[in-house]
């Protein structure tokens, strides 16, 4: 399926970022005022296989990192997000950083925050392949690149984001200022064609809605964790919601609902600060007889960071050392 590069690669055509069945365990990654939330320096990767069975269906890796950290008596938090996607033919690269502010009111925290980044296509056109039995597609389409292009242009994302007790809810924007990478392509189909085709890509503005809640249940050691997140980049919308139950803080199972899209099935294990998780789509519509369903697997690790004014000059003494 080579040609499945060309349907997501034309003129003005819009991506959407990866939404992941992991989206809890990962909110920076929607979100940039999901840093720093809490006194833990975070570390996640993972990467998501998405329809296992068909011909260069979508891939994703990614690898995120926050901290909080305080400037005199105000709290702030930093992290840096790297993700990279390909399919068929087609490739995505993005790199940002970000920063959160945090504010006490009405009982919790807002944070707000912004990420700035930069976001770099390619498309191997020197590979597309057009059958010639092929109805839908001409092999002497100016709009199909010839030749490997690629280019690179500045993002932005924004969002705020709310805690109180167990409650979460964050509300962002990516690709604010709606970036365009332009490619140019000689098309020529002879020595003596030097025409020149312009192209242009652009990942579409996405609103995103996240919450969840930590419900503990009474006089046992478990404790229920729904979560749901909406995504819309004002053409579709698509939604999640997710429902955990974790024991003991160190295993966790739940079942996911991708609208009109798919079901998971999710394990988790946590263990002094390490975190692993796994997640299995089947899908619920037309592709549930071309796939085998999409996988994902996430690790992390946090550790304490004591941001505290009594710890801030703390010196062990040598004779202990």
């Amino acid at each position: 399926m080579t040609l499945l590069s060309t349907l997501i690669y034309n003129k003005g055509v819009a991506q959407n970022d990866a939404l992941l069945t992991h989206y809890f365990e990962v909110p920076a990654f929607y979100n940039p005022a999901a840093t720093g939330l809490s006194d833990l320096v975070k570390i996640h990767g993972g990467s998501r296989l998405q329809w296992i069975g068909i011909d260069n269906a979508p891939k994703t890796f990614l690898a995120l990192a926050d901290s909080p950290f305080k400037l005199g008596k105000r709290r702030f938090g930093a992290g840096v997000a790297i993700n990279q996607e390909s399919m068929g033919l087609f490739r995505n690269l993005s790199a940002s950083v970000q920063l959160s502010y945090k504010i006490k009111l009405l009982g919790g925290t807002i944070s707000l925050g912004i990420q700035p980044g930069i976001i770099s296509d390619a498309f191997k056109g020197s590979e597309v392949f057009i059958p010639d039995d092929d109805d839908f597609h001409d092999d002497t389409d100016a709009a199909i690149p010839r030749t490997d292009v690629s280019g690179t242009a500045f993002d932005l994302g924004a969002g705020i984001w709310y805690t109180r007790k167990s409650l979460s809810i964050g509300l962002s924007m990516t690709h604010i200022n709606a970036p365009k990478v332009s490619f140019s392509s000689g098309n020529g189909q002879s020595s003596t064609d030097n025409s020149t085709e312009n192209f242009e890509f652009g990942p579409a503005r996405s609103l995103y809605f996240t919450a969840e809640c930590n419900i503990a249940i009474k006089n046992t050691l478990f404790e229920v964790i729904p979560s749901a997140m909406v995504m819309s980049d004002f053409t579709f919308t698509r939604a999640i919601a997710t429902a955990r139950v974790r024991y003991k803080k160190f295993i966790s199972a739940g079942v996911g609902y991708r609208h009109d899209d798919a079901v998971s099935a999710l394990l988790g294990v946590e263990f002094k600060g390490f975190f692993l998780g796994y997640s299995y789509d089947y899908p619920t519509g037309a592709l549930a007889s071309a796939s085998n369903g999409s996988h994902e697997i996430f690790a992390g690790y946090s550790v304490k960071l004591d941001l505290s004014a009594k710890n801030r000059f703390k010196q062990k003494s040598i004779r202990i050392m």
